[in-house]
C-alpha cells in the first residue's frame, strides 16, 4: 500500500490532498475547511470497527439492519494534542438480535480484529458499549 500526501498551496492554507495508489483521494485540512487528520483517524477507527461487527453479526446469522458506531474522543490539552481517550458506542438495530452475539462481535472487533483500534493500544484508553434497537 503506497499513498503521497501533497500540500494544496496558499498563503495561509493548510490543506492536503491525499493519493492512494489505486487513485483514491481523501481531501485533509488543519484549518478547518475540511476534515482534520485526527477527525479521520477517528473515523477510520469507527469505520473500521464497524466492519467487524457487521461482518461478525452476518456470520453468527442476527439480523442486523443498521449499525451506527457513535464516537467521543479526548485530546491532550497541550502538543502534541494525541487522543488520551476514544469511547466507541455500537448502536445496532434489528428484530431478535441476541445480545450475547453483539456484545461477543464488539469485544473480537476492539481485542483482535481492528486494526486501527489496535495500533491505538497502549497510547490511547479505549473503551466501547452497545445498544441494541428493534
Amino acid at each position: 500500500m503506497k499513498a503521497e500526501v501533497v500540500w494544496q498551496k496558499s498563503e495561509t492554507g493548510l490543506a492536503f490532498e491525499g493519493t492512494m495508489d489505486d487513485g483514491r483521494t481523501l481531501h485533509l485540512d488543519g484549518n478547518g475547511e475540511g476534515l482534520s487528520p485526527m477527525q479521520s483517524v477517528l473515523m477510520s477507527l469507527g469505520a473500521c470497527s464497524s466492519v467487524d461487527v457487521v461482518e461478525i453479526m452476518r456470520k453468527a446469522r442476527q439480523p442486523i439492519e443498521a449499525c451506527v458506531c457513535k464516537l467521543e474522543a479526548k485530546r491532550a490539552e497541550s502538543a502534541p494534542r494525541i487522543f488520551t481517550h476514544i469511547h466507541a458506542e455500537f448502536v445496532v438495530k434489528g428484530d431478535g438480535i441476541k445480545e450475547k452475539h453483539l456484545a461477543r462481535a464488539v469485544q473480537l472487533s476492539c481485542e483482535k480484529y481492528c486494526s486501527v483500534m489496535l495500533m491505538l493500544v497502549g497510547k490511547v484508553q479505549v473503551s466501547s458499549s452497545y445498544v441494541i434497537e428493534s
